[in-house]
């Protein structure tokens, strides 16, 4: 049984989809400080969180059950991303759920700027009656700069032109295409977007790049009298610019749902008549509140029971038919990667590269690649290694990992080979799969063959000569080991050269059958490789049986 920790308020539909799962115990604990959520996260195979909770590098290190992070909204500030993934966790969202409220609340901040309806409601509310006080302006043939194109941003534009502004947009990432069906004028550039803007909203995450992106500079360029509007995340709009900007009389006006710190310890802003602000309301109905706590709970729940991965920041996403589509491919690149590192034993990993061929180059090619650097780094790092973390875990210690691909099969449909480069030369191995479950080793080095990969490996590279196999054959056999399978491979076919053979053990000889091994003259190396069994579940993303 999988355990899922929630902290934060969720709603009542989300916890019901997870407590009538029979599969995931439900663990429901709000208003824990850090320390707590520390140990709690030791018992948890995955959380589901709100805004309340933050998972910082310090509650997420050494947490190797935790599996899975999602965040019941949008924004993911409060989740430590690199410390995340840097220990093999998946961090994953919900972008769908609060669109449509939190673009309802960026039209409803910029109506209600526009026309003056929080101070006038004061002033009623004071038994005063004062019209030509709160003279407001429309919206109706005015520039609308949407900066972030997505999900929020694109539902806020739909809305603008229905109030016949005129969008203008910036995203890196929309195609000018998409932008145009939508009627919206793409800029790629956010200052030559601002300067011809009334009104300025905001709609991209926070990160390094987006932080402080409004800022003193840029709301100078803009056009005296903009008002500014941010539902999206504290820190993209520079809080001291903007106040400056407001009381110079440059920009008009201001409507905020988010802060730097919230509550706010700035309160510049919020004492100046011309900014409207609320208290983060922008996910805040009934509707969003129920959609948001539904997608982390049935995301979670997919992750945990179907190994999907939807909506991931830190990772590609996969669907669950996409994941059983790939998991023979996985598999085999996986134990490529497990093979050449215990092949490796001078050890000094300078530079991988993966080939993809046939079938194979058309799928998804980046997440088989994580599973080779997986099995390629398991053994070498007293940490958990996963497809999440291990490309991470190989950049931080000078290890270049790259792929290609190609459709052209050769001799197979299908082929993934890998080449390592290390301090002492280098190493290549290559396989390919039978059918959906079947996973065969192809090449070894230079040499040819056909082994089963899976289980004890006896490899000894040798000169082709007679009764060679003969000798080792009698040795395992005086030692009680039993050969399961034995593949050979030798360059261009041809006898008496360098070769290699691949016996697959139903156990594995003693250090004293291998040295007896080692003896024979036309021996030159041998080792012993262990791999999963046949059929055996990837370690990751998920454990494969609860607890």
């Amino acid at each position: 049984m999988y355990r899922v920790l929630v902290t934060d308020k969720l709603s009542d539909a989300g916890l019901r989809l997870l407590e009538d799962n029979p599969e995931i115990e439900l663990d429901v604990r709000s208003g824990l400080s850090p320390d707590e959520v520390r140990e709690a996260l030791k018992e948890a195979d995955g959380i589901v969180i709100r805004s309340g909770t933050h998972l910082t590098p310090e509650l997420l290190a050494g947490q190797e059950r935790l599996k899975a992070i999602v965040r019941a909204g949008v924004g993911v500030d409060n989740i430590d991303l690199p410390a995340a993934t840097r220990e093999g966790i998946v961090v994953m969202n919900t972008p769908a759920g609060n669109t449509t409220s939190t673009a309802e609340h960026t039209i409803a901040m910029m109506l209600a700027l526009s026309r003056n309806i929080a101070p006038a409601a004061a002033s009623m509310r004071a038994g005063k009656w004062e019209r030509k006080l709160f003279t407001g302006t429309q919206l109706a043939g005015k520039t609308l700069g949407v900066i972030g194109l997505g999900r929020i941003g694109q539902s806020v534009a739909q809305r603008a032109m229905g109030l016949e502004m005129k969008v203008v947009g910036y995203d890196p990432f929309l195609s000018a295409e998409r932008a145009a069906e939508q009627g919206i004028e793409l800029y790629r550039d956010v200052d030559e977007l601002v300067v011809r803007c009334d009104y300025v909203t905001v709609h991209t995450p926070l990160t390094d790049e987006t932080r402080g992106l409004i800022n003193a500079e840029r709301l100078a360029s803009m056009k005296k009298g903009v008002r500014i509007i941010n539902c999206a995340r504290g820190g993209i709009v520079d809080e001291d610019a903007l106040a400056d900007a407001v009381e110079s009389g440059h920009v008009a006006g201001a409507a905020l749902d988010v802060f730097v710190q919230e509550p706010p310890q700035n309160t510049r802003l919020l004492e100046l008549p011309q900014v409207l602000t609320t208290p983060h309301l922008g996910a805040s109905t009934a509707e969003a509140q129920e959609l948001v706590a539904v997608e982390a709970a049935d995301i979670l729940s997919g992750f945990l029971l179907r190994n999907e991965i939807r909506h991931a920041v830190n990772m590609v996403p996969v669907s669950a038919a996409e994941m059983a589509d790939l998991q023979s491919y996985l598999d085999l690149s996986y134990r490529i990667g497990l093979l050449l590192a215990q092949q490796n034993q001078a050890g000094g990993l300078k530079s991988a590269t993966v080939l993809f061929r046939g079938d194979v180059a058309g799928r998804n090619t980046r997440l088989m690649t994580s599973a080779f650097a997986a099995g390629l780094l398991e053994s070498a790092f007293d940490e958990n290694v996963n497809v999440v973390n291990a490309q991470v875990i190989a950049h931080e210690r000078g290890i270049e990992i790259t792929e290609s691909s190609t459709s052209e099969g050769g001799a197979f449909s299908t082929m993934i080979s890998a080449t390592i480069q290390t301090d002492s030369g280098e190493l290549t191995a290559a396989g390919t799969t039978f059918g959906e479950e079947f996973l065969r080793l192809v090449r070894l080095g230079p040499f040819p063959l056909e082994s089963y990969l899976d289980g004890l490996l006896l490899i000894y590279r040798h000169r082709d000569v007679p009764g060679l196999i003969g000798y080792v054959g009698t040795i395992l056999g005086r030692h009680d080991v039993n050969i399961a399978h034995m593949a050979l491979g030798r360059k261009q076919n041809v006898p008496g050269g360098d070769s290699v053979a691949v016996l697959n053990l139903d156990n594995a000889p003693s250090p004293e059958a291998l040295a007896e091994i080692a003896e024979h003259a036309n021996v030159t190396g041998i080792e012993v490789v262990r791999l999963p069994p046949a059929g055996a579940p990837l370690p990751w993303l998920v454990r494969q049986t609860g607890d």
